[in-house]
Parts: C-alpha cells; structure tokens; sequence
C-alpha cells in the first residue's frame, strides 16, 4: 500500500532533538483528527526510538537519525527511524524488557514500551551500521456527534 503522504527529517543525535522529533512527527500525524491518547502514544514511542538512537546507537559520538512517516489510506501511520550507529548484537535480547546494555544506567524498557504504544513494531539492525526501528499505529476515527 501507497502512502497517501509522508514527510522526511534528519536530525543531529543531541539530546535536545528528541523532543522536537517527537512533536514534529505528532503534529504530522494531527491531520488524521487522532485522539490526545492516540498522539500521546505516538510521542513516546518516538521518543523512545529516538532516545535508543541516541544513547545506544550512537553512544558518546554525535551522528544522525533519519526519520520517515508515512500516512496510508487505511488510517495507519508508519514511523521508521534509522541511525547508523552501532547496531544491536542480538535483537531478541534487546527487545527482553528490563535488559539494558547499560543496566547501571538505563531500565531497558524502551522496546516494551514501544510495543505496549503500538500496533506493531519491527527492528532490523546490523552490528557496525545501524539500527531501523519500524513502528506501525493504526489511527480510530473519533465518534462523530
């Protein structure tokens, strides 16, 4: 299926830029009329993939994270965010809740989490060139009075 519309951003790996990630991708994603709850849910999921990015993939080096959403006619909203940082050994184990590479620092719930705000949510990564979270909301149309 064919995007009905989609944007592209490339952001710095500062920290400050996960929140304007987050609030670029929601007021993108506004057009589809979504609930508070719908647009709270998209936020943190993007925060958290882009926090991964930043943390974990590209460490204590500055790089760039590039972001794409697409809006499909089925009211779902694709969210793909890409570092080329480096990578995740074994994906199955990152994506265990409460496993972190840096467990004196870090809760490693930020793949639960995202899949808890999502309908679905993919990760490819490859060990020295980066990591692509997918993740997949479906938007429910809001009763009409």
């Amino acid at each position: 299926m064919k995007a009905m519309n989609e944007m592209k951003l490339t952001i710095e790996s500062h920290s400050v830029n996960e929140s304007f990630a987050r609030v670029a991708i929601s007021a993108f994603v506004a057009g589809l009329d979504p609930t508070v709850e719908q647009i709270s849910d998209i936020k943190t999921a993007v925060s958290e993939a882009v926090t991964n990015c930043i943390v974990h993939g590209y460490k204590n080096t500055l790089g760039r994270i590039y972001i794409w959403v697409g809006i499909f006619p089925d009211n779902s909203v694709k969210i793909r965010i890409r570092d080329r940082g480096c990578g995740i050994e074994d994906i199955a184990k990152a994506m265990t809740p409460l496993f972190s590479s840096e467990p004196e620092e870090r809760a490693g719930l930020g793949f639960a989490v995202m899949q808890s705000f999502c309908d679905k949510i993919t990760v490819r990564s490859t060990v020295g060139k980066g990591t692509t979270v997918t993740l997949i909301k479906k938007i429910e149309s809001k009763a009409r009075c």
